[in-house]
């Protein structure tokens, strides 16, 4: 029998989907499943960009140019200036979704063994991105004790090697909901510049920010313009996930002539993601105030709820849709199973992703889960009682 390749083997599982038929299995037995583990929002969709497909007009599906048509890139670029970010459509590449974007920057400049140095916990898929890619992870810890904070420039000062070629960060975080300030960012713009690596900032959640506070792009930077790659998508933004639609921005010519052939080498993006992403652009900032809204009283819902518990304990974070808690457990992994097969609580059970999943580090993430707060209130306060009422039994709580 022939053998599955070593990238395979290495290819890890998703943390957030690897549960998904154990909570198949809940729902065959009649329990209802609060679905906490995907960041899928349950926001409905701007018309616009539905109403942009049901009308779509050629009669033939062509391939769009190869760095996304031209039209959604001069869109990108209108809606760039309203967060004072000064960008040509020759300086964006579509993808299908961020993740395809992200895969582009990495093949683009870094060789098989490269190293990106990401701060952990962070989004799984990262790591599956780095085995396709053939580079490594070198994660940074970042402490639930400090919100998950930007760790320490030293941290980041003694885990650079020559073959580290960029830094990569998600702001506002997945998993964490960090928001990073100004001055954080200030601080990997010195690092970039000093040791003259890339700055990949993933930032799909930009407009998702609370408590006053407000946004800072890695565009911004002053000094590293060349440095800096931004990864953006329509999926959150616009509650757009099954779109498909990313993109890759970045100032530096060389660079993008470079992954506009690996975009060249999968011919083009979907056509009808991009209609539909066209369109989506134009929704007005009415939809995105009463999203945050919305988001804002989830959070509250999430946090205060599960900082009542006894033992639990989550911080407050300023931005995107996520937050993890740490719970009195002894494996994630485990209670997370534990709770679609062999708990539920007035015929309800919630599935949460473990954070295991989350970190590059082997044994960390063990007492902690990450939390999508992407239901409505009122199964948000039904999910934490029912995390309430299984902790008190669960036979692993520690």
């Amino acid at each position: 029998m022939p053998n599955i390749s070593k990238k395979g083997h290495a290819m890890p599982e998703s943390p957030i989907r690897k549960l998904v038929p154990y909570a198949e299995a809940a729902k065959k037995r009649g329990v209802k499943v609060h679905h906490l583990n995907i960041g899928q929002p349950d926001i409905e969709t701007p018309e616009g960009a539905l109403d942009a497909v049901r009308t779509y007009g050629p009669r033939v599906i062509e391939y769009s140019h190869s760095a996304g048509m031209i039209q959604l890139r001069e869109k990108l670029v209108e809606y760039y200036k309203t967060v004072n970010i000064e960008v040509s459509t020759d300086d964006i590449i579509v993808g299908a979704g961020a993740s395809e974007a992200l895969l582009f920057a990495f093949q683009s400049i870094m060789d098989p063994d490269d190293e990106v140095i990401v701060p952990e916990p962070f989004y799984a898929n990262y790591n599956g991105f780095a085995v396709n890619a053939g580079i490594n992870v070198k994660p940074i810890f970042s402490s639930i004790d400090t919100g998950f904070a930007l760790p320490p420039i030293e941290d980041f000062e003694k885990n650079i090697t020559p073959k580290t070629k960029a830094i990569l960060v998600c702001n506002p975080n997945n998993p964490t909901g960090y928001l990073y300030s100004k001055e954080e960012l200030n601080t990997l713009r010195d690092i970039v510049k000093k040791h003259d690596l890339f700055l990949i900032a993933d930032e799909v959640y930009r407009e998702f920010t609370y408590d006053g506070k407000t946004h800072t792009s890695a565009m911004h930077l002053e000094g590293i313009e060349q440095n800096v790659i931004l990864i953006d998508s329509v999926s959150k933004r616009y509650s757009a996930c099954g779109v498909r639609i990313g993109w890759m921005v970045s100032r530096n010519k060389a660079l993008m002539a470079t992954a506009l052939k690996f975009a060249q080498a999968r011919l083009s993006p979907p056509t009808y993601g991009q209609v539909s992403a066209t369109a989506a652009v134009d929704t007005p900032d009415s939809y995105f105030e009463s999203v945050q809204a919305e988001y804002l009283a989830r959070r509250n819902t999430v946090v205060e709820g599960i900082n009542n518990i006894k033992d639990a304990y989550c911080p407050n974070p300023s931005g995107a849709f996520y937050v993890v808690a740490k719970l009195p457990i002894d494996d994630s992994d485990k209670f997370c199973q534990w709770l679609l097969e062999d708990f539920s609580y007035e015929n309800q059970t919630v599935m949460f992703a473990p954070a295991s999943g989350f970190y590059s580090t082997e044994g960390r993430g063990k007492d902690e889960v990450r939390i999508s707060y992407v239901l409505n209130v009122d199964d948000l306060k039904a999910s934490v009682k029912v995390l309430d009422e299984a902790l008190k039994v669960y036979p692993g709580r520690v």
